[in-house]
């Protein structure tokens, strides 16, 4: 978490109206009575599920992604910027409130196998509820994740997609087709067309068949919605992709050869000096014993032609905001939940671990008012409610954890110091299952404290990135992990976290 405060900036009255006039985020307008009243900005956020921060070709990675590079080119880019949770429902509540788990109660994925909690409290509003309250046009289109019906209930009025289903009264179900999925996967057998489709599959159809592409049409009827209302407008699309299963149409399933994409050099290593949990099999398709080295590589393609199909959607979202004369003053946060493993430690999917590739996320935010800018700052997914409330004029609704953006989007890295250089994590739960993880990264070391394993991990990020060897007990590493410790300690006291308890008084073994 980065502790840096918002900075205001004195400017003189002609300056300050030159500045204003070309900002929607401050634009002076005189109303009837003859008073000045303030516009407030319209703000669009492009979410994507399990989205990793590597892919794009603005981060020199594998896929073309020119719609995306170009908003890239004309935002802030937060290359270090991390989830709070690498799991869907928690990281969402944490996007949307801005606090951690420990303190909405939204901790643990919702309505899922064996799942503790149904819903986000409807106590927390959100950005949904705030924006609402201080009369925004709200919509929301696709993916919630964090109860049934949520953004209406908040106050969203143009609202689609599974967002809108009734919530569940019947148990949850329980994946055991997908189970005997992975039964088949051993004894040899294959899905339609050869493949492994709990892992890549190519879709019937074509793009336009797609619900990425549903999301689009419906995301660009809320836009043009928009443009004719004479409120502000505070809106998300909230993407399924590129989550696995990766699963395209034509021509995207096989945009990418197999054989030659390059593996990294984490790809399928075997797990030494690892806390337990990350042997776990929490969904079946964890099982990744079946799966041979051209799987790995047709899943890692299949992920690559999912980046490129979101890259579409985000060239026709932005197209049809430019049609209707919204682009140039609207604000645009485009963001990743948490990012996925395809192969690294021999891991797929997600779970109660802290790796870079599941930790890390895009992150870009535009605002018409500021010069593009590259961060190499850590930022964290928490961060963003702050930074909206602040530039929306939202009312409180109680204590935030994450802190507002603005100054670094303002000054750049020198908004903050060396010393407060870093990001926290956490993984408490996953579907049903306490692991209680709690990490924290700066550029040059990661601790990952597990209390509910003899295990922790401390990796060595500049001579060791892709976080193979773990010196958590290395005698040559002990200061530095209990630094870290201490580190992380003192970030869990600041947001209250109740876990700094337990880390205390475990901590005592790096003291011997």
């Amino acid at each position: 978490m980065n502790l840096f405060t918002p900075i205001k900036a004195t400017i003189s009255g002609l300056a300050l109206f030159s500045l204003l006039s070309c900002s929607a985020m401050n634009t002076s307008k005189v109303d009837l009575a003859g008073k000045e009243t303030t516009k407030k900005p319209n703000v669009l956020i492009l979410m994507f599920d399990d989205m990793r921060f590597d892919t794009f070709s603005y981060r020199d990675g594998p896929v073309n992604t020119p719609n995306i590079d170009e908003l890239a080119s004309q935002s802030t880019r937060f290359n270090y910027a991390m989830s709070t949770t690498g799991l869907c429902s928690p990281s969402r509540a944490a996007f949307f409130t801005g606090r951690w788990g420990h303190k909405t109660g939204l901790d643990d994925n919702v309505e899922l196998y064996h799942s503790r909690v149904h819903a986000l409290s409807l106590n927390e509003g959100g950005l949904i509820k705030r924006a609402s309250d201080a009369g925004y046009m709200v919509g929301y289109v696709g993916k919630w994740h964090i109860g049934a019906q949520g953004p209406r209930l908040r106050g969203a009025e143009f609202v689609t997609g599974k967002s809108e289903t009734v919530a569940k009264k019947l148990k949850p179900r329980v994946p055991r087709d997908r189970e005997q999925g992975i039964a088949r996967y051993h004894a040899g057998e294959l899905d339609a067309n050869g493949e492994k489709h709990q892992y890549y599959q190519t879709l019937s159809g074509t793009y336009e068949d797609t619900e990425a592409a549903q999301k689009v049409r419906n995301g660009q009827k809320m836009l043009r919605e928009a443009a004719k209302d004479e409120r502000p407008f505070f809106g998300v699309i909230s993407f399924n992709q590129p989550h696995p299963t990766y699963r395209v149409p034509e021509p995207y399933a096989s945009m990418f050869d197999p054989e030659t994409i390059e593996m990294p050099g984490n790809f399928n290593a075997k797990r030494v000096k690892k806390p337990m949990a990350q042997d776990g099999i929490w969904w079946p398709w964890h099982d990744v014993s079946h799966m041979s080295e051209l799987d790995w590589r047709k899943s890692k393609a299949y992920y690559y032609g999912a980046i490129a199909m979101v890259d579409r959607a985000v060239g026709e979202i932005i197209a049809t905001a430019k049609e209707v004369g919204m682009y140039d003053d609207l604000h645009i946060v485009f963001v990743g939940d948490q990012g996925s493993m395809i192969g690294e430690h021999t891991l797929y999917d997600k779970g109660p671990y802290a790796y870079d590739e599941l930790m890390r996320i895009p992150l870009l935010v535009k605002n018409p008012k500021l010069a593009p800018k590259t961060i190499d700052r850590h930022v964290s997914l928490i961060d963003v409610a702050p930074t909206l409330a602040e530039w929306m004029s939202l009312p409180d609704d109680g204590d935030v954890d994450g802190r507002s953006l603005a100054p670094l989007m303002e000054q750049g890295d020198s908004a903050i110091s060396d010393e407060e250089d870093f990001s926290l994590y956490a993984y408490e739960w996953y579907n049903g299952a306490w692991f209680g993880v709690r990490a924290i990264r700066d550029k040059d070391f990661k601790f990952v404290w597990y209390p509910s394993d003899e295990t922790d991990e401390l990796y060595d990020l500049n001579n060791d990135p892709l976080e193979l060897n773990n010196l958590a007990m290395d005698p040559a590493y002990r200061k530095i992990a209990l630094k870290m410790a201490n580190q992380l300690e003192s970030e869990l006291k600041r947001v209250d976290d109740p876990s700094h308890e337990r880390l205390n008084f475990q901590k005592q073994i790096y003291l011997k």
